[in-house]
């Protein structure tokens, strides 16, 4: 695991800087994206849930993505932390975690605590409660008139809402399906057809990086090699990624019952914790934390993030009062939890800020 934390480069090679990069020809794309994918005609990005650098290496070095293998091919940071609501929204809005406001996957919005992905707090559904659009008030895409083809049980959520409202979308049922789909939507006259698919990412948390991951990969490569095909002449095909993975297995640390007592709220995640402690706990919250978990763990106080830019540089009040005092951000592959957090077994996990869940694939080509 990484002696440090990877620090995003927000101004640099991000996920964060891939739309403006295409949409407004920005110099900020020059030197990783080619400049012949960002001048284009027409442009498919296509984000595989859950595919990291390390992991993509790995699967290249066992010949399961010769597809894949033809692009050119880089390593780029996604965002913090190292998770599906807040680096989608970075991706979709071209913004920091810091600036869009979806700082994790649970954050604590005023007294309740907010599953981003399922828009859920407490026991049932936040939509009428916490507004999308005003939780997260960045128009998606800017001012294009983007295609997006992702799954079609999500087009209705409060998460779709917030990173993807006004586009024009596009459901499927199964993943074979995307080709045709987005060779329909460039064929329509789409100049930007985003295209998403989470399967890689269930397989990792349910089975972790093994046999079947290799699979998948194999199953993905396969798609890819089917989008490749459908792609009119000067037409660019983007592929990238959201975060990596860690194998987890039973690493779960519970969090000691002396450091409950001194906490209000737990949000974030497993690897990526953040605890709002009790009036006045503050720093006896953060020595308590050094002294049981920086074995495996970077110990920080949200001050220090921040100056730090995890979020970047701008991070605004809404933003700001959404984090806890002391994060729990696993150095080594394990996770944290509540002790009385009950809920799936993840064997591969993700959140922290490890070499391995911090840089992911930027894949590129341009049909001649």
């Amino acid at each position: 695991m990484s002696s440090e934390p990877v620090v995003p480069d927000y101004s640099g090679a991000c996920i964060s800087n891939i739309i403006p990069a295409i949409l407004e020809h920005s110099s900020i794309g020059e030197g990783w994206i080619p400049d012949n994918v960002l001048n284009a005609k027409q442009v498919v990005l296509f984000l595989i849930d859950g595919l990291g650098y390390e992991q993509l290496m790995k699967s290249k070095a066992k010949g399961l993505i010769p597809n894949l293998s033809e692009l050119y091919l880089s390593r780029i940071h996604t965002v913090a932390p190292t998770t599906t609501a807040t680096a989608l929204t970075s991706l979709t809005t071209g913004r920091t975690p810091g600036e869009h406001g979806v700082i994790g996957y649970k954050i604590r919005v005023g007294s309740q605590v907010l599953n981003a992905l399922r828009w859920t707090a407490g026991n049932g559904s936040a939509i009428n409660e916490i507004n999308p659009s005003s939780f997260q008030p960045i128009k998606p895409f800017g001012n294009s008139n983007t295609t997006v083809i992702s799954p079609g049980e999500f087009q209705e959520t409060g998460f779709t809402d917030a990173h993807l409202r006004g586009v024009n979308y596009r459901g499927y049922w199964l993943p074979s399906s995307i080709p045709f789909m987005i060779q329909e939507s460039l064929s329509e006259g789409a100049k930007l057809v985003y295209a998403y698919y989470d399967g890689l990412d269930k397989i990792g948390h349910i089975n972790g990086i093994y046999e079947l991951y290799d699979y998948e990969i194999s199953f993905i490569d396969d798609l890819v090699g089917k989008m490749i095909d459908a792609l009119p002449k000067e037409t660019a095909l983007i592929v990238t990624a959201d975060h990596g993975m860690v194998n987890i297995g039973d690493s779960v640390r519970k969090l000691h019952k002396d450091i409950m007592e001194v906490t209000a709220e737990v949000s974030g995640e497993a690897r990526f914790l953040w605890l709002h402690s009790k009036r006045g706990a503050e720093a006896g919250l953060k020595e308590a934390l050094v002294d049981l978990y920086s074995d495996e763990a970077w110990i920080c106080g949200r001050d220090q993030i921040l100056d730090e830019g995890w979020f970047g540089k701008q991070v605004s009040e809404a933003a700001r009062n959404r984090l806890g005092d002391v994060a729990i951000v696993a150095r080594e592959p394990v996770a944290f939890v509540p002790p009385s957090r009950m809920g799936p077994n993840l064997v591969a996990r993700h959140g922290s800020l490890t070499v391995e869940e911090s840089y992911v694939p930027i894949a590129t080509m341009l049909r001649n």
